[in-house]
């Protein structure tokens, strides 16, 4: 007797169909499972012999045999139980396979009969979907993932008995009612721009930041507000497209970290690793590949404090995601890509004891100990930042002012229409924001008349810029110009860029 059922794991942040192959035969009981299973998986053979008996079904004391197709896959989590306890009863012809074509089950297995909650729910049924699934089963704790996605019946179930009762048409479940991703995208935050006194130039340069999804470093003594400043970031940047709610909440479904009362991410993720994180966690990795901080940051903020206190192995590896919006992990079983466009933003004191240019505290640090302390964070990965802000002391008046500063819905309302205009000219391109362009981008949108080269080229050459430096600068300047509502960058906005990079070079 033999049957075959269709189930779903991950890959990455991608869904995989398993075909669930079952043959059971005559000969002495035993229970294989092939098709390169990992320790969860092979545990499943338990599961769902408890689950079945405890159900009161029928379970073959025969000799079976289960191939998870592509064999050459190798298989993570428990979300196959389920298609392996449905491939069971259709092998026994307690169920009719006829019936089972095009439907999909996903769900870990309790001894009890119980469908548990698995991780990667939504990226399982966008697979299911692609492949053409009509029909796909869940545990009824991942219903709200299975509410996001059309073109697809999805059902939920709470035990196994409800399911096969379902499958034999005794007691119908009810599909799951779609949702309309963005029908809940106010949020309120508990941080505010209106809370920060003074630091006027950083204000200006966060909000340039969240128009163009730039990097920036902000650089100053203890206290001045840099954390306070970055925390904020967020409350700028504009709300999220269905896309990118999908893509971000595909990614914490992954790692098991969507919040339990939320279906989907609305909010864009701020993510803030501490400084002994290490490579791996910082990047992803593992014996099978899992996303690091830069992919849970990615349509949103990474912000990192006390930027020289990380390790430089670790900060080197934010090249290849900063430059190219993704980042590639190699193993021996596999090789993946994530993606990862984040504003990273980077916060430090100017030196070790943090008072370097201080007006009233003096700094106490040997020149050697500075320039250790600088060369921390590599040229390389300095060149990658596109603006580099040095903040000042905030003086008692500032801070004694009642009057509140500018929300951060204001100057939202400026990002958003600034993006808007990003999005027509760039969105035919497949990118989204000014920080995205690459070369040919470069050239054909950040034109400069006569005068505003003639700046750019006396920076150039008394600053030493790099190639890479001046597209960045050129493409901060195009952001200014935006946010502007001007068409062509001008000189104003040219040197504005120019100022915002070498600020903390002074």
């Amino acid at each position: 007797m033999f049957a075959q059922i269709l189930g779903e794991t991950t890959c990455g942040i991608d869904g995989v169909q398993i075909l669930v192959e079952v043959d059971v035969s005559n000969g002495l009981p035993n229970f294989e499972l092939v098709g390169l299973p990992a320790m969860a998986v092979r545990e499943s053979k338990e599961r769902v012999k408890a689950a079945l008996r405890n159900s009161n079904y029928p379970f073959p004391m025969t000799r079976i045999t289960v191939n998870l197709a592509p064999a050459d896959l190798r298989k993570e989590g428990s979300g196959l139980d389920l298609s392996i306890a449905i491939g069971l009863l259709t092998a026994c012809r307690f169920l009719d396979a006829e019936k089972l074509v095009d439907k999909v089950f996903i769900g870990e297995l309790s001894l009890d009969g119980r469908i548990r909650k698995v991780s990667g729910v939504l990226s399982m049924i966008m697979d299911a979907r692609a492949c053409g699934a009509k029909e796909i089963f869940i545990p009824e704790a991942n219903a709200a993932e299975g509410k996001l996605i059309n073109d697809i019946t999805v059902y939920t179930a709470a035990t196994l008995t409800e399911l096969v009762e379902h499958l034999l048409g005794k007691e119908k479940l009810a599909p799951l009612p779609k949702q309309n991703i963005l029908q809940n995208s106010q949020h309120i935050y508990h941080v505010d721009f209106a809370d920060v006194k003074g630091q006027l130039v950083a204000r200006r340069a966060l909000e340039i930041a969240a128009a163009g999804g730039h990097s920036i470093l902000l650089v100053g003594s203890p206290g001045c507000g840099k954390t306070l400043l970055a925390r904020r970031l967020v409350t700028i940047l504009p709300p999220m497209t269905e896309a990118e709610a999908l893509e971000v909440t595909k990614i914490y479904s992954i790692v098991g970290l969507l919040p339990q009362t939320d279906s989907v991410m609305l909010e864009r993720p701020f993510r803030s690793p501490h400084h002994s994180i290490s490579g791996s966690a910082l990047l992803g990795g593992g014996s099978t590949p899992r996303p690091g901080e830069v992919t849970l940051s990615h349509n949103g903020v990474l912000f990192l404090d006390e930027l020289p206190e990380f390790e430089r192995s670790t900060l080197e590896m934010l090249r290849q995601p900063l430059e190219d919006g993704e980042v590639s992990i190699s193993r021996v079983r596999a090789a993946m890509t994530f993606p990862s466009k984040f504003i990273l933003c980077a916060a430090q004191n100017p030196c070790p004891c943090g008072f370097l240019g201080d007006p009233v505290k003096r700094c106490r640090c040997k020149q050697s100990e500075i320039d250790s302390y600088r060369r921390k964070i590599s040229g390389p990965l300095m060149d990658r930042i596109d603006m580099q802000i040095t903040l000042t002391r905030v003086d008692f008046s500032e801070l004694r002012d009642k009057k509140p500063g500018e929300s951060s819905a204001a100057i939202r309302e400026r990002v958003v229409k600034a993006r808007l205009i990003q999005q027509e000219r760039l969105e035919p391109l497949g990118i989204h924001c000014n920080a995205q362009m690459g070369r040919s981008e470069v050239v054909k949108f950040c034109q400069l008349d006569e005068a505003a080269q003639s700046v750019m080229e006396r920076y150039f050459n008394v600053l030493n810029l790099s190639a890479r430096s001046h597209d960045r600068i050129l493409k901060v300047a195009r952001t200014i110009a935006d946010l502007a509502g001007s068409e062509n960058i001008e000189v104003a906005h040219l040197a504005e860029a120019i100022q915002l990079r070498m600020n903390a070079k002074e």
